[in-house]
């Protein structure tokens, strides 16, 4: 059995609206030098009964998991 990640994220030049609110929310707080925030989303799952477990979580990201006309992914097997 495989653990698999999915880390799913807007591409660069895609407007990040959490991103930009959780960057003026850390700035109010007092942390003045956080800029560039961007927030994802991680999906992790147990996987069993494949030959090469990247390819299908790849299949996955392309089919279901990420947008990938404004999203691009990075899976970790372990």
């Amino acid at each position: 059995m495989a653990k698999v990640k999915a880390h799913v994220f807007l591409k660069p030049g895609v407007l990040d609206v959490q991103g930009k609110a959780v960057e003026g929310a850390l700035q109010g707080l007092g942390w003045t030098g956080v800029s560039g925030a961007r927030v994802g989303k991680l999906i992790e799952f147990d996987l069993e009964g494949v030959d090469d477990p990247a390819a299908e979580a790849k299949k996955m990201c392309e089919q279901l998991l990420a947008n990938t006309v404004i999203e691009s992914y990075r899976i970790e097997v372990a």
